[in-house]
């Protein structure tokens, strides 16, 4: 779809949008620093005084560290993800009880500030909310068994291992955002930030944070339709995304060969095939149904009209109204 007209809404609008609406803010972004700091302190000095593990090194991890999180709305909690690297010390230690160890050092930690509703056992992390702030702190358990550049295995409550790391996922954001310019992480975070007011829409969508990174990867990577990802015109590379989305159907797999070559990907029949770049027996949309994949197609089409819509609307009102369906009422923003 070619887009033409008066552009009422361009890269500035959603520059400006962003940066006051949806990027994390200095001071919240600080707080979060804080309040993850202090618990990895903490963590130090009670994982040495319960044996059963050795605490190796502590990651930050997740959308904060590589700079992609959106702030949050009131009604929800932010999450501030980090990455704690535990070595079993003795083979006879069954490791599938790691999360419920580590909750049981998390609660030691803050003592009687919180309640046991604080401490959420998820598939693989413990989620500790803080009431003050409403941040919530995933702590992710990773075993190390001593293979270079952080690679370690995600033990979820079933006691599956899961290869990652997060060192080589920071490096691979990074390496894209080193050519791309600023412009990569904020076109994520205003895709999250679709997707959110998606899932408003829709409460049945899945569409995980990580699956947004790596098709806006993707697209850098190989561009689309014979034209590079366009991370200085943001309304350009929204369209890009939802093109590609909607006209593949996500129905091709997206293999990354930073770390890995394409004969390791492990042979897969879900719907939807986007390969971690770390562990290519890891499908990141592993789970996802066809009629998940269906609605998420459908969502990405009908925003695409949208866009159309605003692209040659007759005022500037218009487009506004247009937009204000992909982002909600708070756009454009004061």
């Amino acid at each position: 779809m070619s887009m033409a007209g008066e552009r009422y809404v361009d890269h500035d609008v959603l520059k400006t949008f962003a940066q006051s609406k949806v990027n994390v803010p200095q001071e919240e972004a600080k707080e979060r620093r804080r309040q993850v700091n202090h618990l990895r302190d903490r963590l130090e000095g009670y994982i040495k005084d319960h044996p059963d593990f050795d605490l190796v090194k502590l990651r930050a991890s997740g959308s904060t560290a590589k700079h992609t999180a959106i702030r949050r709305r009131k009604s929800e909690g932010s999450d501030a993800d980090v990455a704690a690297y535990l070595r079993a010390t003795s083979t006879d230690i069954d490791v599938s009880t790691m999360l419920t160890w580590l909750r049981d050092r998390c609660i030691e930690i803050y003592g009687k500030t919180k309640v046991a509703d604080d401490f959420v056992i998820s598939n693989h992390a413990v989620g500790i909310t803080m009431r003050g702030s409403d941040l919530k702190i995933d702590v992710v358990p990773v075993l190390y068994t001593g293979e270079p550049d952080d690679r370690g295995y995600l033990v979820t409550r079933d006691g599956t291992q899961v290869l990652t790391s997060v060192t080589l996922h920071l490096q691979f954001i990074k390496a894209r955002r080193d050519k791309a310019g600023d412009g990569y992480r904020e076109l994520i975070r205003l895709l999250k930030a679709w997707i959110r007011e998606s899932k408003n829409a829709d409460s049945d969508l899945r569409c995980k944070s990580f699956l947004i990174e790596l098709v806006v990867a993707h697209l850098w990577d190989n561009g689309w339709n014979g034209e590079k990802l366009q991370v200085d015109d943001y309304p350009r590379a929204i369209e890009q995304v939802l093109a590609y989305i909607t006209r593949t159907g996500l129905k091709t797999p997206i293999v990354f060969t930073d770390y890995y070559g394409t004969d390791a990907v492990a042979s897969s029949w879900d719907p939807i095939q986007i390969w971690d770049p770390v562990n290519p027996e890891n499908n990141v949309a592993r789970g996802y149904t066809e009629l998940d994949r269906q609605r998420l197609v459908n969502r990405a089409k009908t925003t695409l009209d949208i866009l159309g819509e605003a692209a040659y609307a007759n005022s500037k009102g218009a487009a506004v109204d247009c937009w204000r369906e992909l982002f909600g009422p708070a756009f454009p923003g004061a």
